[in-house]
């Protein structure tokens, strides 16, 4: 049921579904551009239009009562940025405990504009040993999708040019932010 009403909020608001890639158990989905709030409700939306589920991290102060009903629900996983720690070994071995975790999470990890893309999505996947899926969501064409499937080498510098040259073409909400 929630698969069929997210396909008619994004087709009522103009939207499409792009290429899509076959469902996997584990995976970091690589989502940008975001530059936006909205890029979540588009991503959320798209993503649940497929009957697929992803756990995403947001900063734990939006996780008081009683959002933080709603974020749990929805899939958030709080993210202390003041605690010393490594968030990286925590998804990892959170991959390990789980026989099905999908974890979205946007590379420029602001809506503001940055100079370089966080790492965090890559190192996560590589130290869980999980494949990246490669999202997209387009706002000039009104189109969310995956351009594809990607195992992450160990070369990080190479596979991160590869991986942000696949998003030179996308359109962003705001395109000065990206």
């Amino acid at each position: 049921m929630k698969q069929k009403i997210c396909k008619w909020i994004l087709a009522c608001m103009g939207w499409k579904t792009g290429r899509i890639e076959p469902d996997i158990p584990k995976c970091v989905i690589c989502v940008a551009p975001h530059t936006s709030n909205w890029d979540f409700i588009i991503g959320k939306l798209f993503y649940t239009s497929l009957g697929r589920f992803a756990h995403f991290l947001i900063k734990k102060e939006w996780f008081f009562f009683p959002l933080n009903y709603l974020f749990e629900s929805m899939g958030g996983v709080p993210v202390d940025r003041k605690k010393k720690g490594s968030l990286t070994d925590a998804m990892a071995e959170e991959f390990g405990k789980r026989e099905r975790f999908q974890l979205a999470i946007t590379p420029e990890g602001t809506r503001k504009k940055v100079e370089k893309w966080k790492k965090g999505f890559y190192h996560i996947a590589l130290k869980a040993q999980v494949p990246i899926m490669l999202v997209y969501i387009d706002y000039a064409k009104k189109e969310a999708g995956y351009f594809k499937t990607f195992i992450p080498t160990g070369n990080e510098e190479a596979d991160i040019a590869y991986i942000k040259s696949l998003y030179e073409h996308v359109q962003p909400r705001h395109t000065e932010r990206f």
